[in-house]
């Protein structure tokens, strides 16, 4: 019984001591980078270039009638007339009613 217990005893630790451990991996360091402050303004750009000349428009349509104006005012009064003489009106006969 002696040699059995030491016997166990050495197969345990054989058993044990053969099992694989992982290695201890570090990890790795990565750098991130941050930005910086904010630089100067840089200089004003130049000028664009002036665009085409758009084509012509068309002819507008014509414009409405223009409303009916106001009455004129009234004429000067002529002089009164002069009594006559010997002045003969003639007035034509009326036409019969067909």
């Amino acid at each position: 019984m002696k040699y059995s217990m030491i016997f166990s005893a050495v197969l345990v630790a054989l058993t044990l001591s053969a099992c694989e451990k992982p290695a201890v991996v570090t990890p790795t360091v990565v750098t991130v980078p941050v930005p910086g402050p904010v630089g100067p303004t840089g200089a004003t750009g130049a000028s664009g270039l002036s665009g085409p000349t758009g084509a012509a428009g068309l002819t507008g349509s014509t414009g409405g009638t223009g409303a009916t104006g106001s009455t004129g005012g009234t004429g000067a009064t002529g002089e009164p007339g002069k009594t006559g003489g010997d002045t003969v009106v003639v007035i034509p006969p009326s036409q019969p009613a067909r």
